[in-house]
């Protein structure tokens, strides 16, 4: 099992068929399930991984530097599932799980002089960011 938390990219983007990826954002609830979907036709980026909100919207991509790493490990067939993590400052966030069952949302971490929580909205990242190689 592996959890990690992946930024949403082109979230201010608009989708081909109009619609607002960061409205959509705003009305998804931190725990919401979202699809990862390869897209190896994307004209601009072949290993391109769109992230689809529960209602359908695409809310944006795994970034182009996660993107490979992710859609391989979906090509693969390994289980994946995702969830919405949230939206902290300008960017929204994803939570994503391999090898079976449901990600979590980070716990809410003690706040120390190391801390890196957000203490005005209660965003807690990653302590020390992913490390799984990509």
């Amino acid at each position: 099992m592996q959890e990690l938390t992946l930024a949403i990219a082109g979230i201010d983007f608009p989708n081909a068929d109009g619609g607002n990826r960061r409205s959509e954002a705003m009305m998804t609830l931190p725990g919401d399930p979202v699809t990862l979907m390869p897209e190896p036709r994307n004209r601009h980026d072949r290993n391109a991984v769109a992230i689809i909100s529960p209602s359908g919207m695409k809310l944006g991509y795994v970034s182009a530097e996660r993107a490979p790493y992710i859609g391989s490990r979906i090509n693969r067939g390994e289980q994946v599932a995702a969830i919405f993590q949230g939206i902290h400052g300008g960017g929204a966030y994803i939570r994503v799980r391999f090898g079976g069952g449901l990600p979590t949302l980070p716990p809410a971490a003690a706040p120390s002089h190391r801390s890196t929580r957000d203490e005005a909205d209660g965003f807690y990242p990653d302590e020390d960011g992913p490390a799984w190689g990509a």
